[in-house]
């Protein structure tokens, strides 16, 4: 495994909580010199008082995928401290669940600026040097719900399923400078990203218990936490795929993560969409008609 002197460098955006700290912990325990950017100056100096304790190469770093300037700031310091980024990690995202009918369109345009513009603002501003030094690897951390759409999810699930297109070009554009490009696709894990979309559905709280589709969303919301409480996968779990995908050789294309993942990814090769879509309105409780 890489030394610490003149190891790998990791760049994982949303790397102070969840998917991503477990990623930045696992990393620099093998070795990885890693810089996990996020928005909290909180949760930055626990996870850089956590490191030192570790005696870890990891470090915090301020980020705001949505901010031009901080990304180009927190790149360039990664660049000035580590001479290079061997992997980037675009793992920052935020979740916001309603209707499609009763979305607010600046809750959308936030959403797809966290999960896809983000993603794009972050990639723009490293893989010029990674294709300069032709090497380097990207990973794109999806979701199940970027291969199908429950209920409630069409705000996430688009964002999730532009990310997986976005990836598919990207892939083939950088080949040719040796840079693969590899999806992780988890599905449920529970992190503080359930905590987050809570608050976020704050401000539907009147239409989810009474409006037209309270129905709609108590199915959805119930088969969630039913999927919750099924899995077994942990953060340090996804972490360890994040792991095989940066050391192989020739990492896949797309990595399931969870076992609802896999079988989702299954589905979607041998069902119909009619057939995929009566599943769907079973699992959430979607009913033939409102009475």
């Amino acid at each position: 495994m890489p030394s610490n002197e003149g190891a790998r460098c990791v760049l994982i955006t949303g790397g102070t909580d969840g998917l991503g700290k477990a990623a930045a912990l696992l990393l620099a325990e093998r070795g990885y010199r890693v810089f996990a950017a996020g928005r909290s100056a909180q949760k930055r100096a626990q996870l850089d008082v956590l490191a030192r304790e570790r005696r870890m190469p990891l470090e915090s770093l301020e980020m705001d995928v949505c901010d031009d300037a901080s990304v180009a700031r927190a790149v360039q310091t990664v660049l000035a401290k580590a001479g290079a980024i061997d992997v980037l990690i675009n793992n920052a995202g935020v979740g916001y669940m309603a209707t499609v009918e009763d979305v607010r369109l600046e809750d959308l345009r936030q959403q797809f600026e966290t999960n896809l513009f983000g993603v794009v603002r972050v990639t723009q501003a490293v893989l010029p040097h990674m294709r300069e030094r032709r090497r380097g690897r990207i990973l794109m951390i999806s979701s199940v719900a970027g291969l199908v759409t429950p209920p409630t999810y069409g705000t996430y699930s688009s964002s999730k399923h532009a990310l997986e297109g976005l990836s598919n070009a990207l892939r083939l554009e950088v080949h040719p400078f040796g840079i693969p490009v590899v999806l992780i696709e988890p599905g449920y894990i529970i992190t503080n990203f359930q905590h987050t979309a809570a608050d976020l559905a704050q401000p539907y709280l009147d239409k989810i218990k009474s409006g037209p589709y309270a129905r709609i969303y108590a199915g959805a919301w119930a088969g969630a936490k039913k999927g919750r409480a099924a899995s077994r996968t942990t953060p340090e779990d996804c972490a360890r795929v994040m792991l095989r995908a940066i050391e192989a050789p020739r990492p896949r294309v797309r990595y399931g993560v969870t076992p609802l993942a896999k079988l989702v990814a299954l589905g979607k090769r041998f069902l119909t969409d009619r057939a995929l879509d009566a599943f769907l309105r079973r699992k959430y409780g979607v009913p033939d008609r409102m009475e």
